[in-house]
């Protein structure tokens, strides 16, 4: 009797043992939901193709999406043919005046970056994209671009960066 009870018991182990070792997703604190399969990622270099160009924004974007899957992954970097890669360009970078006042004076400006991103995965290809971030952020027009743009810009990259490992590890 006491074997019957103990075959039960092992078995139940055995089944929960299986179950939790044979998933093939892995999570994270982060949130990112990432198949075990998937082990290296590869990050090109975003070249700025916009109407108007920052010179450091490529670098800066590149980087800033390097430094956030390094962060929230434990993906090895390939410098080519990752399980995982994003590639890109940066599309569009400008201002529009917005709040036009009765003196037909803007009275805000909207700072507007757009950043097309590819992402493939070759272990799951049902996880590919190929679409424009975009995002903006708002100032007041008395100010000159010049004066706010570095901290846009890098408010900006911050949320396109976010959005992009959200859309390529964060499935919910």
């Amino acid at each position: 009797m006491k074997k019957s009870k103990y075959f039960g018991l092992h078995f139940l182990i055995l089944l929960v043992f299986f179950t939790v070792t044979a998933c093939k997703v892995k999570y994270s604190f982060s949130g990112a939901s990432i198949s075990t399969e998937v082990k290296t990622v590869t990050v090109q270099f975003f070249p700025n193709r916009a109407r108007l160009v920052n010179p450091t924004l490529s670098q800066q974007f590149t980087d800033a999406l390097m430094d956030k899957v390094k962060g929230q992954t434990s993906l090895i970097f390939m410098e080519n043919g990752g399980d995982v890669t994003f590639e890109g360009e940066i599309t569009d970078y400008k201002t529009n005046y917005l709040a036009v006042t009765a003196q037909e004076i803007s009275a805000m400006t909207r700072f507007t970056i757009a950043i097309r991103i590819k992402y493939t995965n070759i272990i799951d290809e049902g996880q590919d994209f190929d679409r424009i971030f975009t995002r903006y952020k708002d100032y007041d027009s008395t100010l000159d671009l010049s004066d706010v743009e570095e901290d846009l810009v890098t408010a900006i990259i911050e949320d396109i960066t976010e959005d992009a490992f959200n859309a390529a590890f964060v499935n919910w």
